[in-house]
C-alpha cells in the first residue's frame, strides 16, 4: 500500500507528514537540512513505495537527490499554483506538509518538471554570468556617478574600453577620489575576468549539444541567449507545441475572464526571468533583419509601439525555436556572413580549433583597380561547415510558408541565401582620391 509523504522544506530544517492511502495520519516529524540527517530519515522512515512531495525551493534539487533512491516517486510542487488551490487561515509548517501531502494524495498537485543534473549545472551557470554581468554594470555606473558628481565630463565614447580605460587612468583627481576609482577599476578587473573564466566553461560544456548550435542559428541570440533558452526549457518534447514553451516562459497575455467581460493584459512574466529578459534583448536586433522575424517586429511597431514589438518578436522567437528543435533544422532565414561569425566564434571558443577559409568562402579577387569582389558563402555551406543539419530547400517549403514570404514581399530570400554571393569591397584610397577628383 503506497504512503504520501509531505516535505515543507526550509532552510534549516524539514517538516515531514506521512500519511496513508485513506489521508491518515501515519507519522510526523522534524529533520535537519544536512545530508547525514535527510539520509538518516530516508533510511529509517521512508520505504520503497513511498511517494514524497514537496514545494520548489532553493535547496529542492538536493534534496531531491537525497531522498529519490530510496522512494518510488518524488514530485516537486508549484508553490504560487498551491497557494492558490489550498489557502488557509491557519498556515504554520505542519499544516502546509500535510496539505502537501494530502494533494498529492488526491492527484490535485500542480507538479513541475524535474530537471536532469546537466540542465541544473546550465541553469546555475546562466544564473551566475547574469549576475556577474550585473557587477559590472553597477560598478560602471558608480563610476560615471562619481565623475559627475566631480562634474568632470567624459570625452570619450566608451568609457571602459581601451581609450576610455587610459583616459581613466590619467585622469587628474583628488587622492581620495583616484583611490576610489582605482578600487572601482581593480573590483571590475577581477569581475571581468571571472565573467571570462565561467564564459569558457559554459562553452566547453554546452558546444558538443547540437541542438544548442542550432538555437544559435536564429537572429539575435548569441551564446548566452541559446544556453538559457535550452537550459529554462529542458525535455522540449514535454511541451504540446511553441505556444506552450512560450506560455511557460512567460512570453504570453494574462486574460481576466468572467462571463461577458475578458481582458487579455500584459505578459504573465511566468518562468524563468533571465531566459525572457535574453530573448527580448535579441528580439530588438531583429530590427533591420530582411527576413519574416524583421518584417513582423516592423509591422508590429508600426501597428503598437517599440516595446510591444519586441515582447511580440520574443514570443515567436520561442514558437520558431521548438519548430526547430522538433524538426532537428536550424534557422532557414538567417544571414549567412553573421552567422558565420557567430557559430565559428563560438567552435574557436570552445575547442580552439580554427577552419581554413577556402571551406567556407572563396579568396578576394581583384577586379577593377582598386576594388576587391569577396564571395560570400550560401547558408547551406556555413551550415553544413559547423556540421549543422541542412535546412529546407527553397523549392520544397510548405505551401503556407511559401503564401507567407509572399504577403511579406521576401519570397525571393530564401533563394538568395541559398545562393553563393558576390559583394564588391571599393578600398579606402581609391575611395578618397576619387572624392578629391570630384572635388
Amino acid at each position: 500500500m503506497p504512503r504520501y509523504v509531505g516535505l515543507d522544506v526550509h532552510k534549516h530544517f524539514i517538516e515531514a507528514y506521512l500519511i496513508d492511502e485513506q489521508g491518515k495520519q501515519l507519522h510526523r516529524c522534524r529533520v535537519a537540512v544536512t545530508r547525514e540527517s535527510i539520509q538518516t530519515f530516508a533510511a529509517k522512515c521512508l520505504q520503497p513505495s513511498d511517494q514524497v512531495v514537496m514545494e520548489a525551493t532553493t535547496n529542492t534539487w538536493e534534496v531531491t537527490e537525497l531522498i529519490l533512491p530510496r522512494v518510488a516517486k518524488v514530485a516537486i510542487a508549484n508553490p504560487l499554483k498551491v497557494k492558490a488551490i489550498a489557502e488557509a487561515k491557519t498556515k504554520t509548517d505542519k499544516v502546509d506538509a500535510e496539505v502537501l501531502a494530502q494533494l498529492f494524495r488526491c492527484d490535485f498537485l500542480p507538479e513541475v518538471w524535474i530537471p536532469d543534473k546537466k540542465t541544473r549545472l546550465l541553469r546555475e551557470m546562466c544564473a551566475r554570468r547574469a549576475a556577474l554581468v550585473a557587477d559590472q554594470t553597477r560598478i560602471k555606473n558608480r563610476i560615471q556617478s562619481l565623475l559627475a558628481q566631480r562634474l568632470i565630463p567624459i570625452p570619450v565614447r566608451v568609457l571602459f574600453n581601451g581609450h576610455g580605460r587610459n583616459w581613466l587612468s590619467h585622469l587628474e583627481l583628488s587622492t581620495e577620489d583616484r583611490a576610489v576609482i582605482d578600487g572601482y577599476l581593480r573590483i571590475l578587473d577581477q569581475i571581468e575576468s571571472e565573467e571570462i573564466s565561467l564564459q569558457k566553461a559554459s562553452t566547453q560544456l554546452s558546444y558538443d549539444n547540437e541542438q544548442i548550435r542550432l538555437l544559435m542559428t536564429l537572429p539575435g541570440v548569441g551564446p548566452a541567449g541559446a544556453q538559457a533558452l535550452y537550459a529554462a526549457l529542458g525535455d522540449w518534447k514535454r511541451f504540446k507545441d511553441g505556444a506552450h514553451a512560450a506560455s511557460y516562459l512567460g512570453l504570453t497575455p494574462s486574460t481576466r475572464q468572467s462571463a461577458d467581460h475578458c481582458y487579455h493584459g500584459s505578459i504573465t512574466k511566468a518562468g524563468n526571468s533571465l531566459a525572457r529578459w535574453l530573448l527580448t534583448q535579441a528580439a530588438r536586433q531583429v530590427t533591420p533583419h530582411p527576413g519574416p522575424l524583421g518584417v513582423f517586429f516592423r509591422r508590429i511597431q508600426k501597428r503598437k509601439n517599440y516595446n510591444v514589438a519586441a515582447v511580440a518578436t520574443a514570443r515567436k522567437l520561442v514558437t520558431i525555436a521548438f519548430l526547430m528543435l522538433k524538426n532537428n533544422e536550424p534557422y532557414r532565414y538567417s544571414l549567412p556572413g553573421p552567422t558565420q561569425r557567430k557559430l565559428s566564434a563560438f567552435r574557436v571558443e570552445a575547442t580552439g580549433r580554427r577552419r581554413p577559409k577556402s571551406k567556407l568562402r572563396l579568396p578576394m579577387q581583384r577586379r577593377e583597380p582598386g576594388t576587391r569582389v569577396q564571395s560570400i558563402p550560401s547558408l547551406d555551406e556555413v551550415y553544413l561547415s559547423e556540421n549543422l543539419p541542412p535546412i529546407t530547400k527553397a523549392e520544397a517549403l510548405p505551401r503556407g510558408e511559401q503564401r507567407m514570404l509572399q504577403q511579406m514581399g521576401i519570397d525571393h530570400l530564401p533563394q538568395r541565401l541559398q545562393t553563393v554571393q558576390t559583394r564588391t569591397y571599393r578600398s579606402t584610397k581609391t575611395a578618397h582620391a576619387q572624392k578629391r577628383k570630384h572635388l
